[in-house]
């Protein structure tokens, strides 16, 4: 297969089974319901509370997104701001977010994603691979940008390698394009979509579309560019309302969402199930 000219992105993407469907059982309309868990030991905000208090509020959070329908979580470390470089992550992080994980999967029977920020692909991949989580969401998977935390380079090649000696190539990659929080003026000469194929050649599973910052709408115009570069299943992954979702499910193929659906809409608060089920409601009119 490899002898000869190489692969171009679009074939390699080609060769992979759709990841949306291997996971969620469908192509579209996929619905993917954020756990942002509280403050971990070892962050800012931390007040040394039991960490069973972390793990009663993920349940509590994911049970709203199961019980309205939802086909997939992803657990976050997202009380954990500001957030360190993944060099400078201790084991507590991923020690208290496997455990969640793990809980969150049992308690609700949904394929659950681990997002370890910022950016830190091994810590996800690990807590995975202990959790039986079915995929990770890294923020920089290929190139390189300048976020709140400095210098931020795509770990592909070694996070790959990882995966590999883990024996868990079966835990799928959700990759961000021109990701949210950051300044891509590193990249700014290349175009979104070039940036986008990038994703396909590193073997991504999954692109995701986002805004300027949590709760910002990706734009039309940068949705449409990311769509038309990629073969791959895409995802809007901040700032999607029920206002903005019928339009948004129209472009793509699935959805990220918390903010909107935590109790007045602040990314802090608890997940209100009314507003999760009535989101859920219109996602499924779309169709």
């Amino acid at each position: 297969m490899w002898i000869g000219q190489p692969l171009s992105p679009e074939t390699i993407a080609s060769l992979r089974r759709n990841a949306l469907e291997g996971l969620f059982g469908r192509r579209r309309g996929v619905l993917i319901g954020v756990v942002h868990l509280q403050p971990l030991p070892g962050s800012p905000r931390y007040d040394g509370e039991p960490v069973s208090r972390i793990y009663e509020q993920a349940l509590t959070d994911a049970a709203a997104y199961a019980g309205a329908g939802f086909h997939g979580l992803i657990v976050e470390n997202h009380g954990d701001v500001p957030f360190l470089k993944p060099d400078a992550l201790g084991p507590e992080t991923a020690a208290v977010m496997a455990i969640a994980a793990e809980r969150v999967r049992v308690e609700t029977g949904r394929p659950v994603g681990i997002n370890v920020l910022a950016n830190a692909a091994l810590h996800a991949l690990a807590i995975a691979r202990a959790a039986g989580s079915a995929f990770i969401r890294i923020n920089q998977w290929a190139n390189a940008y300048v976020a709140n935390e400095g210098l931020i380079e795509g770990p592909a090649a070694a996070a790959l390698r990882y995966r590999h000696s883990l024996a868990a190539d079966d835990v799928r990659i959700f990759a961000d394009s021109h990701v949210k929080h950051g300044s891509h003026a590193i990249t700014a000469d290349r175009s979104v979509a070039e940036l986008t194929r990038d994703l396909e050649w590193s073997l991504a599973d999954v692109v995701i579309a986002t805004g300027q910052r949590t709760g910002d709408a990706a734009s039309e115009d940068e949705i449409d560019a990311i769509r038309s570069a990629t073969t791959l299943p895409l995802l809007v992954g901040s700032g999607v309302t029920p206002a903005n979702l019928p339009a948004v499910l129209d472009r793509v193929d699935g959805v990220i969402v918390a903010s909107a659906l935590k109790v007045d809409g602040a990314w802090w608060n608890a997940v209100d199930p009314e507003r999760a089920r009535s989101f859920a409601r219109i996602a499924a009119a779309v169709g």
